[in-house]
């Protein structure tokens, strides 16, 4: 495991604690955001993002000196191991700056294109999911499972729009129309990771997006599979990271979603 005396039962906790201090930053930004640079149309950074993703950095940084960063704001911050950690320092930036309490931490440690270690952090409501290769995924400690439910028409399901929703032919509004038909609901809650970390709880029974980066489910989509889920991309390859496309799920929904997504209108409807 990363570093030659670093254990992945050492890099949990200390990622934990680098992702619980900038949660403090966070947390005292929610309710008094003013955007302080913009992105795209509806894409924006906030002081808070900047200053929270600053601590990150330079925490792993001392912690981890071996270890490349890919940060959301900052970019590429280079070394020669094999290891990289991607990083996202709010992820649902804009609920954040709206006051809307649906938003996370998302540190992801990436062996090549393999998640091997991550946590997620949900500053709002005190809640720490954590995962790393081979040794499950917990919740503030405590070891959680994917839901069990096996039929499309009653699962519950998430999804996300890139920013260039207005822009790109591949938006995912048809794909959103024809999950709802064929699901008990489809939820649009403004943070992957979160999506990603409520399904591998059970709160959610899968997950799909298109445009997404690695930074916002290379932690997430870990915590699926070491909750007893699956995670692919939308062409149902095992690396998600490098397509750019995810599909996360309880494991039993995942081949019924990937068949919507692939016939699209033609699947078929719930009896």
């Amino acid at each position: 495991m990363p570093g030659k005396d670093t254990t992945v039962s050492d890099i949990l906790p200390i990622a934990e604690a680098i992702a619980r201090r900038a949660g403090a930053i966070v947390r005292e930004g929610l309710g008094r955001v003013h955007p302080v640079r913009q992105k795209g149309a509806i894409d924006f950074v906030t002081e808070f993002d900047q200053r929270a993703e600053e601590l990150i950095v330079s925490s792993l940084q001392r912690e981890f000196p071996e270890h490349a960063i890919l940060a959301e704001e900052s970019g590429h911050h280079p070394r020669t191991g094999e290891y990289q950690w991607v990083v996202d320092p709010i992820d649902g930036t804009t609920n954040f700056a709206h006051g809307l309490p649906l938003f996370a931490i998302s540190l992801g440690l990436l062996r090549g294109n393999v998640p091997v270690a991550g946590v997620i952090y949900d500053p709002r409501h005190e809640e720490m999911f954590s995962a790393a290769l081979g040794r499950g995924a917990s919740l503030n400690g405590r070891p959680i499972r994917v839901s069990s439910q096996p039929d499309l028409g009653q699962a519950l399901l998430a999804t996300g729009f890139a920013y260039d929703i207005r822009t790109n032919p591949r938006n995912n509004l048809a794909q959103f129309a024809q999950f709802q038909l064929r699901t008990q609901g489809v939820r649009r809650l403004g943070s992957a990771a979160l999506d990603c970390a409520w399904t591998a709880l059970g709160r959610l029974d899968g997950y799909w997006e298109f445009g997404i980066k690695p930074w916002d489910v290379a932690a997430g989509g870990l915590l699926v599979r070491e909750a007893g889920g699956r995670t692919t991309s939308t062409a149902g390859d095992e690396d998600f990271i490098a397509p750019g496309t995810i599909v996360v799920s309880n494991g039993l929904l995942h081949e019924q979603i990937l068949r919507v997504l692939r016939e699209g209108d033609a699947a078929p409807l719930p009896k």
